[in-house]
């Protein structure tokens, strides 16, 4: 668990960089979970005539799925960012003022690059 000191230490950086690879494998393992899920409704042709509401479903289903793989790579590529970060020792600082982002923030969103305050501004806008 790391400190709440202003600086994160060499042990505190890879307390977060576990954290984002367990992350990026889990999400990883979701993108690759929705692909094959992709792939065997498209083989999933018998010749049989489909019922409306059943195209209409897999339709709702596709859509759906495609959702949350824009949303697992919108992730991942966060995840990867603050991996980056962490090899430039730039992890824990917000990107917009420079100050130090809260432990208990970065434990929450460790792939945050924002402090809760200039996040705030960032979606008022």
């Amino acid at each position: 668990m790391p400190n709440s000191n202003k600086k994160l230490d060499k042990k505190d950086l890879m307390y977060y960089k576990k954290i984002l690879i367990d992350t990026k494998e889990k999400i990883a393992s979701q993108l690759k979970q929705i692909a094959s899920d992709k792939e065997d409704h498209s083989r999933d042709v018998s010749g049989h005539a489909l019922h409306m509401a059943d195209v209409a479903t897999d339709m709702y289903d596709r859509e759906f799925s495609l959702g949350l793989a824009s949303n697992d790579r919108e992730l991942l590529y966060k995840v990867e960012a603050a991996l980056q970060r962490i090899a430039e020792n730039r992890f824990g600082s917000c990107e917009e003022c420079s100050k130090p982002i809260p432990a208990i923030r970065l434990k929450a969103i460790p792939y945050t690059q924002t402090c809760l305050k200039c996040q705030e501004k960032l979606e008022t806008r």
